[in-house]
């Protein structure tokens, strides 16, 4: 950070700052202290050629002036400078920040593979780039290159491990069952319905060989009473976790195996409560934290009521289930979903004003503050408080890297030492990958690690800008004049900000979910000042007044604030543009992050070098090619995109969820039900005269629809009714686990239910060259399965197997009709 400096003379120029990333420069021979030179009389000047007037330089001139100055740059010069900077940025501690970056490279690496690795090939790498390092310190070069390589090979290591670690057993194939369980958390969710996680302790009728050991089931009731802790029964239906709605898009099985649900699915009636037992100590610390979550987030939807209820318990517990969800994709759209996650912002604003507070109680008895440390007292108490807050907010990671952050930050402040924001920054992302690295390939990771190092980057050089600038005094400005400036100042920072942060995570944002918020910017700048100002210090004063009951007039406020918000989130989503971008390339995200860590990490000339990378990135964005179709991994649910922005589908209530993932990834706006007709009402003796970019049309067991470049798409229950399309049809999908390719035209791409089963959702790409080629198809899991897809071999669909049927009890009464 930039702090005032002395002036020169008194009544001169003064020094704008000192950059603290300058106080960790060591003297190299390259930057020795200038030497003095002898002053030099003025020239005298001479009067121009062409009797005083001043000549332009020629063409030639300038051009040789030119290759004069480009000569001087020679191959030797540019690498005496780069190893120049490269010195001074390891004197600067570059080498430290560096240090999370290769760790992520590893476990990025890890998680890449197709196959899965034995755990003793990365300690052998560990221990062998341990050994080379050791060996190699005389030689500076070397000894980077082999650290470098060690801290991957330890990010793998780490990937490894916790794959190990977590272990979860995964439920193989749905089923009905009887379970009796331990509540672990309780949501309630907008639609009504109440989503349980569930430690699963016994099952019957069946009773699960194979049970996992956690389940998340939705009710729509559960008793009074119920809450974390309590023991539970109940029929269930349960569910294996799903994988990739397409191919390259979120896993959800990757998040349950790390999150340790085995299994989801609902209750087929409302569960019961039983008779308590004894519970390990872990598990009754984890239940007596969410029943107090539990408990102050009912407390506040019952004080603030409506959708407001619902964000100020998102914002002080955590709670973001019952948020409507027309609210959740307002805020989407306009870029300020990042309030309802608990991140840097409330945070700080947490450990802002617990200080503020303090530091003004202290001031009230001068006699003990001018005798005490106060500010270390009030960041302990700072640091005790975000330490409370991050565990009852559920620990996500956001909040993870924030808290790191600051405990950094607030200890520096206790034992007198200066805190590098840079450095608080690489030590949180070496706590969070080390324990969980995982989350190094999830969105919330990449989004919120990469904007704020694009922030501490951009500051810090902004400092070092003004470090070493001359500027005279500011001048006297009346009070109107000061406020103005102010707030000048304060509107464009906000405004860089968000341009700064929304930058960084742009690409990030367009691969994970294929969207962008044209308006972020303004949205932002309308809806901080009213977070900042009202909602985020109201809230940690009613979580302070709270346990004495004082509480109602700051929730109330705060209610106020988050009625603004919404107000104005609504408001400019309706005039925002369609933010639905389409699919991006894998490599111009990972172009960009180089750039991005070369941009915010280097403090030299060097930092140039991530314009190359951040321009190949922009280039390389369209190099992705679209899908033709995309079919769901249970089969049931096809879309094909026909132009004019249409997505059509062959199904008329679809899963919304998938749905609307295929019309971000497919640029589609609109969706096209398919057309139904009965059973031989519809003539498909020619389906070739259908137009291209027909919709589906079904009649009985069948649907077909044409794609714009001219290919026929065929859906069919079975391997008989798929048996007519073998003639017409380019792509056939059999919703049938049972049934094998009917058609002897290998031109013919027939993907029937097993293969789904297997290899997960798929996209098919038609030959825009020939039309009579075969079309390519990718799937979204490849094989041999990593631990999170092993389930998928077990399923009865990928076995070949018809649907499960519960085997009618031989002494059951047949059913009596209605009277």
């Amino acid at each position: 950070m930039a702090v005032r400096g002395r002036g020169v003379d008194e009544g001169g120029g003064t020094t704008a700052g000192v950059s603290e990333r300058l106080m960790f420069t060591h003297a190299t021979p390259a930057e020795t202290a200038p030497v003095p030179l002898p002053e030099l009389n003025p020239p005298v000047e001479l009067p121009p050629p062409g009797g005083g007037a001043l000549q332009p330089a020629s063409p030639t001139a300038i051009v040789s002036r030119i290759r004069r100055q480009l000569g001087r740059v020679s191959l030797p010069v540019l690498r005496r400078s780069v190893a120049v900077a490269a010195t001074t940025e390891l004197d600067r501690g570059v080498g430290f920040l560096l240090v999370p970056v290769f760790l992520a490279a590893g476990v990025i690496y890890y998680f890449s593979l197709s196959t899965e690795p034995d755990l003793y090939r990365p300690l052998a790498a560990v221990a062998l780039m341990a050994a080379c390092a050791a060996v190699s310190r005389s030689w500076q070069r070397t000894h980077l290159l082999f650290m470098a390589t060690l801290f991957c090979a330890l990010g793998f290591l780490a990937a490894k491990v916790e794959t190990w670690r977590m272990a979860t057993p995964m439920l193989g194939s749905e089923i009905q069952t009887r379970l009796t369980g331990r509540l672990v958390t309780a949501e309630a969710m907008a639609n009504g319905r109440v989503r349980l996680t569930i430690d699963l302790i016994s099952t019957e009728h069946p009773k699960l060989r194979y049970a996992p050991d956690r389940v998340r089931l939705s009710a729509r009731r559960i008793p009074p009473g119920m809450t974390a802790g309590s023991m539970l029964t109940g029929y269930a239906k349960l569910l294996p976790p799903t994988g990739p709605v397409r191919p390259d898009s979120y896993d959800f099985s990757f998040d349950s195996y790390f999150a340790g649900i085995g299994g989801s699915g609902f209750f087929l009636g409302d569960p019961k409560l039983i008779a308590p037992a004894e519970a390990p100590f872990g598990a009754r610390v984890a239940s007596a934290v969410e029943n107090a979550r539990e408990g102050i987030a009912d407390h506040i939807r019952s004080s603030i009521g409506g959708s407001e209820g619902e964000i100020a318990a998102a914002l002080i517990v955590g709670v973001r289930a019952g948020i409507p969800e027309a609210i959740n994709e307002s805020m989407r759209r306009t870029g300020i979903y990042h309030i309802i996650s608990i991140s840097g912002l409330h945070m700080a604003l947490v450990a802002g004003t617990i200080m503020v507070l303090l530091r003004g109680v202290f001031a009230l008895f001068p006699d003990f503050s001018s005798r005490r440390p106060v500010k270390k007292y009030a960041a302990g108490i700072a640091l005790i408080s975000i330490a409370a807050y991050l565990v009852i907010s559920g620990i996500v990671v956001a909040a993870e890297r924030s808290f790191i952050m600051l405990a950094v930050m607030l200890a520096a402040v206790l034992f007198d030492r200066a805190a590098l924001t840079m450095r608080n920054l690489s030590i949180s992302a070496i706590a969070v990958i080390l324990v969980s690295p995982h989350e190094v390939v999830g969105p919330s990771f990449q989004m919120s690690f990469a904007a704020t190092a694009a922030l501490v980057g951009a500051y810090a050089g902004f400092a070092d800008y003004r470090a070493g600038k001359t500027t005279a005094p500011p001048a006297k400005r009346s009070f109107l004049g000061f406020l103005s400036r102010k707030l000048a100042v304060g509107v464009g920072g906000a405004a860089m900000t968000s341009l700064i942060a929304g930058s960084a995570t742009l690409l990030f944002a367009i691969w994970h979910f294929q969207r962008v918020s044209p308006l972020s910017l303004l949205a932002n700048l309308a809806v901080m000042p009213i977070v900042s100002l009202i909602v985020m210090p109201f809230a940690v004063l009613s979580a302070l007044a709270m346990p004495f009951g004082f509480d109602g007039p700051f929730l109330f406020v705060m209610g106020k604030g988050l009625t603004a918000m919404i107000a104005i989130s609504a408001w400019i989503s309706e005039r925002s543009p369609v933010d639905a971008v389409g699919l991006i390339s894998i490599q111009s995200v990972l172009l960009a992050t180089i750039a991005l860590v070369i941009a915010t990490m280097a403090t030299t000339w060097l930092r140039l070098a991530a314009v190359p990378f951040a321009l190949a990135a922009l280039l390389a964005i369209p190099h992705v090619r679209t899908p033709d179709v995309l079919i769901s991994e249970d089969a049931h649910l096809v879309a094909m995109p026909i132009g004019g922005g249409e997505l059509a589908v062959n199904r008329a209530r679809s899963n919304e969820f998938t749905t609307d993932n295929w019309k971000r990834a497919l640029k589609a706006e609109e969706i096209v039900p398919p057309e139904m007709f009965a059973k031989d009402a519809l003539d498909i003796a020619d389906p070739v005269d259908l137009p291209p970019g027909s919709p589906f049309y079904c009649t009985g067991d069948l649907c077909i629809g044409r794609h714009p470049s001219g290919a026929i798409v065929a859906l069919a229950e079975n391997r008989d009714s798929a048996r007519p399309a073998c003639g017409f049809a380019d792509l056939i999908i059999i919703n049938d686990a049972t049934a094998y390719n009917p058609c002897r035209d290998p031109r013919v791409l027939v993907v029937t239910k097993r293969q789904l089963a297997r290899d997960g959702s798929a996209a098919v790409f038609f030959d825009p060259q020939s039309a009579t080629a075969r079309p390519a198809i990718q799937y979204a899991v490849e094989q041999p399965y990593r631990p999170w897809h092993e389930q998928r071999k077990y399923t009865r669909e990928a076995r070949g197997l018809a649907p499960y049927q519960k085997p009618e009890r031989a002494d059951a009464k047949p059913s009596q009709p209605d009277q």
